[in-house]
């Protein structure tokens, strides 16, 4: 199948490298990305590089060329923002010839909001997924880990992102003091819990879970810190074993995100970590029913394992399930 990567940024460039190191497990021919902005002298670099490791890179500069682009391909991977892809989900559905696409983070609306390993049920076949947002996936991943699939095993939930401000290569967003999030959802807080808790709806779950968030002046990882109540009380080591134990879950006794995020420049595939999120083991807080603790959040990276599983589940679902999984094995650093 001929794939297309819109927008060669931070996320479509590595998810573009990862197409391109994995295309026989997953099936894919040939990969395009498409430039959406007039690339600048600076851009070169990056582009070259995609192209030498076998992309085809193209600039579709009007609408008309864009629809000409998209009707060559058999799926698209949207990793634009600002709302991009939820503009265009007419043109993909309106497509015979695009058998189905996806669009990254904040993108809601565009289709089944997913995370790899906690709703695939629900996006099986479905022509348009949403991959989650980087906290949502450490959200919900967290929550499963502790409450079971089901959720079964959690009575209430509450987080605090802290959130870094800008990617390491922008410049955009970058702040000089901590600033919160408004809690916009009566029920959730921000959008993680309420974004998590749309996740689970697609499966018939509705967890109480709700979020604050911080943005502090940092560009290497978020944080996250949960507060979660069991139904019933639990060892501290059966929880470390159990968060140990998830496969979409890092384990790290390191308390510094600098040294984490080493370790992904250092080992991980285009030098990122694909893990949902890193749980400090060594420093969880457990009485009774109550499970306090801290995850690092690999943003950027924590997404595109689920982004590779919603492309096998909405185009040959009956390899989905293998294929993530050995991807995972190689793509997941387990012990940090």
């Amino acid at each position: 199948m001929k794939v297309l990567v819109v927008g060669a940024g931070n996320i479509g460039t590595t998810l573009a490298n990862l197409l391109l190191a994995h295309r026989r497990d997953l099936g894919v021919d040939e990969v395009l990305v498409q430039k959406v902005r007039e690339p600048a002298p600076y851009d070169a670099p990056d582009l070259e590089a995609l192209e030498r490791r076998g992309a085809r890179v193209v600039r579709a500069a009007t609408a008309t060329a864009a629809g000409d682009l998209h009707g060559s391909v058999g799926y698209v991977f949207d990793c634009r923002k600002d709302g991009a892809a939820v503009r265009d989900r007419h043109r993909y559905l309106d497509l015979t010839s695009v058998r189905a696409a996806s669009a990254q983070g904040s993108e809601a609306g565009f289709g089944v909001p997913f995370v790899g390993g906690v709703n695939p049920s629900a996006v099986v076949g479905a022509r348009l997924v949403q991959i989650a947002s980087c906290n949502t996936h450490a959200t919900a991943t967290l929550l499963t880990a502790l409450g079971g699939p089901d959720l079964a095993g959690i009575e209430d939930a509450d987080l605090v992102c802290v959130r870094r401000c800008e990617d390491l290569g922008g410049r955009e967003r970058l702040v000089g003091a901590s600033v919160v999030s408004r809690h916009r959802d009566a029920d959730h807080g921000t959008h993680h819990a309420a974004d998590a808790a749309r996740v689970f709806a697609t499966i018939g779950l509705a967890p109480a879970v709700t979020s604050s968030d911080v943005t502090t002046p940092s560009q290497l990882m978020h944080a996250v810190r949960f507060n979660v109540r069991l139904r019933a009380p639990r060892a501290v080591a059966e929880i470390a074993a159990a968060f140990a134990a998830h496969p979409r879950l890092a384990a790290t006794a390191k308390f510094d995100s600098n040294r984490v995020f080493e370790l992904g420049r250092r080992y991980g595939f285009q030098g990122r970590l694909y893990a949902h999120a890193v749980v400090v083991v060594n420093d969880l807080l457990v009485s009774g029913r109550t499970v306090k603790g801290w995850a690092f959040v690999p943003q950027e990276g924590n997404t595109l394992l689920s982004t590779l599983e919603a492309f096998l589940l909405q185009t040959h679902p009956a390899e989905a399930e293998a294929i993530t999984k050995r991807l995972g094995a190689e793509l997941i650093a387990r012990r940090l």
